[in-house]
């Protein structure tokens, strides 16, 4: 494959990739690291074009357009995976960078730098905004997927290609036993093609990955109180009941239902009752440890797991949640609200499933509600057998 077809090709895939990009968006708000992103498929592709059509368009436009085209189409690559990292600082580095980068590009070429000093400037800014893009994935790389650790492996060194590229331009510029330029030109639009590609669909892939864990945390996260849902509680739940099995300190389990919370609702509507729980959720959560593990079941009904707690030590957590509940007004636009809540308590049995631990825990709460409400109940302790 020739010069000419390859810098076609590469216009041609950044095109497509943009158009088709615009299209699945189409009907969706985009992020702005898309936005970004696309932007730069667009300086690239028209980058390419310019010197695709070079020789038909004069040198004195198509050479220093192109080359700005290309530094801001690789910049704002970067940058996107920067945004996409949450690290918008990215602008006031690399914006600035992208600026001096162009002016002394421009300026080799109208003074009429030595072309192999030109081409190391290119290859360094080109190969130097790739290698942040593989900084930007290589961010939290303990956590990170396979994916996510080839792609910073992939990129980092097809960015070293093209930086060394117009190194070895300057160092060799006849070149060396069968080490040509031609060679080592064609490696490095190789370079261009390949990241091309991995850049594309590694940061689709990326996106669509990012949208899969977010849809596995929603299914596990209620999205008002940002505590674990019911499924998500259980998750938590499930080896805590197989170690009850186990000799060893116990296990606690909470649930607390808000008293007349119905109300709320219904006096001053649902929005209010949403802020009401936000805040009230926040003051359970300062009255537990960072083991502990608080859960929302359903409405105004939820459930605390306290690992290695016996049942007295349950019911003080139990009694200062209720009370730091019951002191706490929740100021909203049209009443100053305070709530009470009533709380059962039990802990965990060796021959338990969840259908009688939350039975249990289920009747030690309506007793507390049946007695007046606003108040802990401990669940009976089980009867010996008889002899």
């Amino acid at each position: 494959m020739d010069t000419k077809t390859l810098l076609l090709a590469l216009a041609l895939g950044n095109l497509s990739l943009c158009a088709a990009l615009f299209f699945f968006e189409y009907e969706h708000k985009k992020a702005l690291s898309l936005s970004v992103w696309s932007l730069a498929k667009q300086c690239q592709a028209a980058a390419w074009f310019l010197l695709f059509f070079r020789g038909i368009i004069p040198d004195l436009l198509s050479v220093p357009l192109a080359s700005a085209l290309l530094f801001a189409g690789v910049a704002l690559e970067s940058g996107a995976l920067w945004e996409t990292a949450e690290q918008p600082a990215w602008r006031r580095l690399s914006l600035p960078f992208l600026g001096l980068a162009v002016l002394l590009f421009w300026a080799g070429y109208a003074l009429d730098a030595p072309s192999e000093l030109r081409l190391l400037a290119g290859s360094l800014t080109v190969g130097g905004f790739y290698l942040s893009c593989a900084a930007a994935l290589a961010r939290r790389w303990q956590a990170a997927s396979m994916l996510r650790r080839f792609l910073v492996v992939a990129v980092g060194l097809l960015a070293l290609v093209i930086a060394v590229r117009g190194l070895l331009g300057l160092l060799l510029p006849e070149g060396w036993s069968w080490i040509t330029n031609n060679l080592l030109q064609m490696l490095s639009f190789g370079a261009f093609y390949l990241l091309m590609l991995l850049s594309s669909f590694g940061y689709l892939l990326l996106t669509r990955e990012q949208l899969q864990l977010e849809l596995a945390r929603l299914a596990m996260v209620d999205t008002l109180t940002e505590v674990p849902n019911r499924r998500g509680f259980f998750n938590v739940l499930t080896p805590w009941m197989a170690l009850a099995r186990r000799p060893g300190l116990p296990t606690a389990l909470i649930v607390l239902d808000f008293d007349h919370f119905k109300r709320v609702n219904d006096s001053y509507g649902h929005p209010v009752g949403d802020a009401v729980l936000r805040s009230i959720v926040e003051v359970c959560k300062r009255q537990l440890r960072d083991s502990d593990q608080l859960g929302r079941l359903g409405g105004a009904e939820f459930a605390v797991l306290l690992p290695r707690t016996s049942l007295a030590d349950a019911a003080q957590v139990a009694e200062r949640m209720r009370g730091a509940i019951a002191d706490y007004p929740v100021k909203s636009e049209r009443a100053v609200i305070n709530l009470t809540a009533s709380l059962g308590v039990t802990t965990l049995r060796a021959d338990d499933s969840t259908v009688s631990l939350f039975k249990r825990a289920d009747e030690a709460l309506q007793t507390a509600k049946s007695a007046g409400r606003n108040r802990v109940v401990e669940a009976a302790a089980p009867q010996a057998p008889e002899v």
